[in-house]
Parts: structure tokens; C-alpha cells; sequence
């Protein structure tokens, strides 16, 4: 028996020193990053929007030994959460991840829920799943609409914000929590810097006069709440980050501040862009050659950045969170990251939209019904005229024409919504801020080389007119869904509407010059 139970105790001794070995082996082959993400749990909000759908497949392709991702989702139009899941993974974004990780669904765990309601809208079971087994939390769910009801847009982004620490506050194996904000939520500010600010109203004020006036009164003295800012939603992420700053004692979070998100610059493929939101909208309207002016400074910087190198950043920010917050007692700062490229690697709107113009002509989409012809003022007084000229006047007579042969007019219907558009992100068109961003350069010289090739992030290294051409392309191919193999036609087409264009400013040209010699000519018979 002696015998049998040190030949048992030596074979368990093997096992163990061979197990011991493998995770060795295999913690050795992962990153920094990646080991901190090895076995845990994640809880995303925000993970069916855009910046979302780039942190699931990083995170699933990356970090692929990541236990399980709950995924806050709501009910929408008539669809349930798994109907939503399952159109969500169809996105063509998700084409790299499902060939490299083919089993990745069974690690999405879709959660009801809704931002806008109390207690983040959880059933209790799962209120307690997710105390007992997540570890890291993104909260990136937010209205995004500039112009979105005041009402709303505190229930979402400051309520939803509140109740997440409040369930964070109960989470047994919290190790990161990263409240995605905004780098414009203090835009009432010139100089922006890496920490919190004090405002004039506090969101618990902001409730109770919310819940004393009606619908119509509230929507009256919105402007008069919002003060220095332009719209609900930075003022409402600024509250947010207050909310933050008053309830996170004791958790390991942080406020990650991202500028103005646009398409992919590499991962998981270049271009990739689902949505019109800020540059994107006025790319299309002018690649379309619906829109033709805008107002806008043209030496303002535009700090775009790509969404997966921000995505890249976000997922390094909550290893540094963790890794700081076990190092220490209590974090007596909560680190804030400005996630911007005006400070490192600046891009005026001008060269921005050079670039655009330039490449617009190698991919014209298929969907344009004019020639690109666009121009920025600072003026807004000239930005009118042009608009009156280039925008009213065409419109009103392509609808007339449309009456006469018996058509819906709709160019002008067409134009009142681009000018709301145009008039909400022309405040950060026409403005400019300085912004401090030593956390995220401290954060890029932290990792080490492998973490620096998996990870991305440094605004440095973009090229931009490498960007813009991935760019273009990707709005063509993703969001307009317009094939590569329709552009020989799209060209031909685009070489066209080039002549008919200037036949068109000939012929103005002509008559303008024909009323002058009218003019003229009476004045001197007379």
C-alpha cells in the first residue's frame, strides 16, 4: 500500500509539475494585455453601437481566452434581444472574427436591459449574475443625438451612469470599470485637461426641476439649462462625469474621453463605417453633391480619431485601471484619458476635406446625383448666401419641375434636414480647444512591444491621407453598400455630371453677364 500511494503521490506530483509547465507555456505566449484578460468577465453597454461592435471583435479575436462578454441589450422595434444579437454578428464587420474564432458566440451572453430605466431595466437574476461573476465593465451606452430631449437624454446618460456604479459598487470581482465619455462634454471650456470640473447645476437640481415642469416648458428653457453648451448630449456626458466623480469611491474606474470616432483605420478591415454621425454625414452629402456649403473654419483642427486605434486605447486603459488599483489601497484620482489627435498628429478641416474632395473623385458613389462641388466659410453670413444660391434656389426649381410632371417634390424637405445637420456640428466646426493628453501618452510608453503590435493606439503614426483613402472606400462599400464593381459605371457617371456641371455654371455665367450688358446698356441709352 505504501508502495502504491508514493508511485500515486509521485504520478500527481508530474501532473502537477507538467500542468504547471502548459500554463506556464501558455502565459508566456500571451501579451501583458492579454494575460490581464485571460479567464475574465466582461459586462459591455453600448456594445450594439458603433464603437461597440469594434470592442466585442477585438476583444473575442485578441483576447481569446475571455471567459464570457454580457452584453447589455434592449428591445427595439418589434425585435427581442436574441432576434438583435443575431442581426448584430451578421454585420459584415464581424466577417474577420467569425473566420479566426469560429466558436466565439457561446462567450456573448445577451442581457435585457435599458439605460433609460431605473436600475439599468435588469431582472433580478441577472442583476445577480452579473454581481457575482463580472470583472471588467465598459459602460459606453449613450444618446447619441445631438439634439435628443433633454428629459431623455438624462435618463440615458446620466441615470443609466449612475445606476451602473451603483451595481458596480456590488460586483465581488471587480477589477476595471471605464466610463466612456467624450472629449467635448467640457466644451464649454478653451483648455481641456485630464480631470474633472465643477458645473453650475448638479444633476440631483437638474432632476427635480425635470420632474417639476411639463414637456412644453421644459423643451422652452432647454437653452437656458444647457447655458455654454451647444446640446442635451455634451451637456449631459459633462453631468455624467460628475455623476462619476461623486460615486465611484472605492472602484477601480476611469473616464475615457474619445474626440470624434470615424471609420477603422486597420481592424478588422480598413474603412469600415455604419452610421452618418459628425464628418461622416458631410463626407456623404458632398460625395453625393447634395451638399455643396458649409460653414466651417477651415484651419480648425478636427480631431478625428479612428474608432478601432480608440477602441485599442479603451481596452489598454482598463488593464492600467486594474493594475494600479491593485497596487494601492484606495485610488485617490480617477484617471481620466483624453483620447484626441490634436495634440500629437493635428488635421485641420481643410486638409481633412481636401483629402476627401481628392479622393472622392478616385471613388464617386454610385448614389450621387451631381458633381462634387463643395466649399467651407467661416462667415457664416456668406455661408447663407451660398446656401440661398446653391442649395434653395436648385431645390425649389427641381421641385417645381417634379410638380409639373406630376412627382412628390421633396429636395427641399431634403435640404431642411441637412441645414439641422449642418447647424449642429458646426459648433465644433467653427471652434477650437486645447486639449492635454499626458495619461494616454503615459499609458502608449507602459506597454510593452508586443502589447504596442496587438494594441494600437499611438495618433502619431497615422498617415492621413492613407486614412482618408480607407475612408472614402469603406463609406462606399459599407455604408452606401455600393460594390467596388460598380465603379467604373459610378466614374463614367461622375464624368458626366462633370460636363453638365459646367455647362451649367457657363450658362448662369452667361446670363449673369447678359442682365450686366442689359443693365448697362439701358443706363447708357438713357
Amino acid at each position: 500500500m505504501d508502495i502504491v500511494a508514493r508511485k500515486n503521490e509521485e504520478n500527481l506530483k508530474i501532473s502537477r509539475e507538467l500542468e504547471f509547465r502548459q500554463i506556464s507555456r501558455d502565459t508566456n505566449d500571451r501579451s501583458t494585455i492579454q494575460n490581464f484578460y485571460h479567464g475574465k468577465n466582461l459586462f459591455i453597454t453600448g456594445a450594439t453601437g458603433f464603437m461597440g461592435k469594434i470592442l466585442i471583435d477585438k476583444l473575442l479575436r485578441s483576447c481569446t481566452d475571455i471567459e464570457n462578454i454580457y452584453i447589455l441589450v434592449r428591445p427595439k422595434k418589434g425585435k427581442d434581444i436574441h432576434t438583435r444579437i443575431e442581426e448584430i454578428f451578421d454585420d459584415p464587420v464581424f466577417n474577420k472574427l467569425r473566420d479566426e474564432v469560429p466558436k466565439f458566440r457561446h462567450k456573448i451572453v445577451a442581457i435585457p436591459g435599458d439605460c433609460a430605466i431605473a436600475g439599468l431595466g435588469l431582472k433580478l437574476t441577472d442583476r445577480q449574475t452579473l454581481i457575482s461573476n463580472v470583472n471588467i465593465v465598459f459602460h459606453a451606452a449613450a444618446t447619441v443625438r445631438f439634439d435628443e430631449k433633454l428629459k431623455l437624454a438624462v435618463g440615458i446618460n446620466v441615470h443609466g451612469t449612475r445606476d451602473m456604479l451603483n451595481l458596480c459598487q456590488h460586483m465581488k470581482q471587480l477589477k476595471a470599470v471605464i466610463h466612456v465619455s467624450t472629449a467635448y462634454a467640457n466644451c464649454h471650456l478653451r483648455y481641456i485637461e485630464e480631470k474633472f470640473y465643477n458645473y453650475p447645476i448638479h444633476f440631483n437640481d437638474l432632476d427635480r426641476l425635470i420632474e417639476k415642469l411639463d414637456d412644453k416648458s421644459l423643451e422652452e428653457i432647454t437653452p437656458t439649462i444647457l447655458g455654454k453648451w451647444p446640446n442635451t448630449y455634451t451637456f449631459t456626458k459633462a453631468l455624467a462625469e460628475d455623476v462619476v466623480r461623486l460615486n465611484s469611491k472605492g472602484l477601480p474606474v476611469a473616464v475615457f474621453r474619445p474626440a470624434i470616432i470615424t471609420s477603422t483605420i486597420a481592424e478588422p478591415v480598413s474603412g469600415w463605417i455604419d452610421n452618418l454621425y459628425g464628418p461622416t454625414g458631410v463626407v456623404a452629402g458632398a460625395g453625393t453633391g447634395v451638399l455643396r456649403t458649409m460653414h466651417c473654419d477651415k484651419d480648425i483642427n478636427a480631431n478625428i480619431v479612428p474608432v478601432d486605434m480608440c477602441v485599442n486605447a479603451l481596452i489598454a486603459s482598463a488593464w492600467d485601471v486594474a493594475k494600479n488599483h491593485s497596487e494601492s489601497i484606495e485610488q485617490k484620482n480617477v484617471p481620466i484619458f483624453n483620447y484626441v489627435s490634436s495634440v500629437e498628429n493635428p488635421l485641420t478641416w481643410g486638409r481633412f476635406t481636401e483629402l476627401n474632395i481628392k479622393l472622392g473623385f478616385e471613388y464617386p458613389f454610385s448614389s450621387a446625383i451631381w458633381y462634387l462641388s463643395f466649399h467651407m466659410h467661416k462667415s457664416a453670413t456668406v455661408n447663407k448666401i451660398y446656401m440661398i444660391f446653391l442649395h434653395f434656389l436648385p431645390a425649389m426649381l427641381i421641385d417645381s419641375l417634379a410638380l409639373c410632371v406630376g412627382q412628390k417634390p421633396r429636395l427641399l424637405k431634403v435640404y431642411k434636414k441637412i441645414h439641422k445637420f449642418a447647424n449642429i456640428i458646426s459648433f465644433f466646426c467653427n471652434n477650437e480647444w486645447v486639449f492635454e493628453n499626458d495619461n494616454v501618452q503615459q499609458l502608449w510608453r507602459k506597454l510593452d512591444q508586443n502589447d504596442r503590435n496587438l494594441f494600437h493606439f499611438s495618433i502619431k503614426d497615422i498617415d492621413w491621407a492613407s486614412y482618408c483613402h480607407f475612408y472614402i472606400r469603406g463609406m462606399r462599400i459599407y455604408l452606401f453598400k455600393d460594390d467596388l464593381s460598380t465603379l467604373d459605371a459610378a466614374r463614367r457617371k461622375w464624368r458626366r455630371f462633370y460636363w453638365f456641371h459646367q455647362l451649367l455654371k457657363g450658362a448662369i455665367l452667361s446670363l449673369f453677364l447678359y442682365a450686366l450688358w442689359t443693365m448697362f446698356s439701358g443706363y447708357v441709352c438713357h
